[in-house]
């Protein structure tokens, strides 16, 4: 993993975000205004792909991914505020921007992720003109390394003893299946009532005919930009991996029914590549 400067994967991300607005039609899955600011001097690079090939299956399927699971998880994350969680934990938070639209209410966002990308991301965020919300703290941890995000956000002043709602969105694919399994123990610590909403990249075995190509021709890509791709999940080892750290599946969802009919009834080119699927799951008790 690159240890300073913004991750290419939370460039891309940010990217497909923007894109998502200029080159998608209606309805939008995901309104994210803020990603194309964020991109600075590099918005033109990072979305030209999107801009000269919008309708290619695997640039339209990344786009697809980027938007369904945003949407998927900040729709959870409503469901929640609304049943009293005010603490929302961003795993690997890259360039998200919900600091910046709390379209669910008044939460404390932290926002975890690997120091030279959050030093990149303030930097960025000044230069769009975009002040630090005051309900938002960085928290600096690096997962592979074996850093418990848990206890780094402790010492941040998120409170052990009220729920929370963790997103770990893109993520998982570039840790080790133990650096996995040791994130989800120190979740295991949240207070019952949190809950979190992760998503997993299918193994081979898997995969449908349009995800195996996605797969053939990113692997090699994010292999070379130093982030390969390490741990694929079937839909059973998630929730087992859940179940074991403390909590219950309430729905698995394959992301190509993460945004319901907002990405299923398009006249346009975006469409899911079938590769990934959404687990949200609730603290037992």
């Amino acid at each position: 993993m690159q240890t300073e400067g913004p991750s290419t994967t939370a460039l891309h991300a940010a990217a497909a975000r923007a894109a998502h607005l200029i080159v998608d039609g209606e309805p939008v899955v995901f309104r994210d205004p803020f990603a194309y600011a964020l991109l600075g001097e590099w918005a033109d690079d990072y979305l030209r792909p999107h801009r000269e090939m919008g309708d290619h299956p695997v640039v339209a399927g990344l786009r697809a991914a980027v938007v369904t699971r945003g949407r998927y998880a900040e729709d959870r994350l409503a469901g929640a505020v609304r049943r009293g969680v005010h603490q929302y934990v961003i795993l690997g938070a890259g360039l998200d921007t919900y600091a910046w639209r709390p379209a669910s209410g008044p939460v404390e966002v932290f926002e975890v992720d690997h120091p030279g990308t959050q030093r990149w991301k303030r930097e960025a965020t000044a230069r769009a003109g975009l002040p630090a919300p005051p309900h938002l703290t960085y928290v600096a941890a690096d997962m592979e390394a074996g850093e418990c995000p848990v206890d780094r956000l402790v010492a941040h002043g998120f409170d052990l003893a009220r729920p929370a709602f963790v997103s770990w969105l893109g993520v998982t694919v570039y840790l080790t299946r133990e650096a996995v399994a040791r994130t989800l123990a120190g979740l295991g610590r949240l207070a019952p009532g949190s809950e979190i909403v992760m998503d997993h990249l299918l193994p081979e075995a898997l995969r449908g005919p349009r995800a195996r190509a996605y797969a053939e021709a990113l692997m090699p890509l994010v292999a070379k930009g130093g982030e390969p791709w390490l741990t694929f999940l079937s839909p059973r080892e998630a929730a087992d991996l859940l179940e074991e750290h403390g909590f219950e599946v309430a729905e698995q969802v394959p992301e190509c029914d993460a945004a319901g009919p907002a990405l299923r009834e398009r006249a346009d080119a975006l469409a899911c590549s079938g590769i990934s699927v959404i687990t949200h799951a609730r603290r037992r008790a």
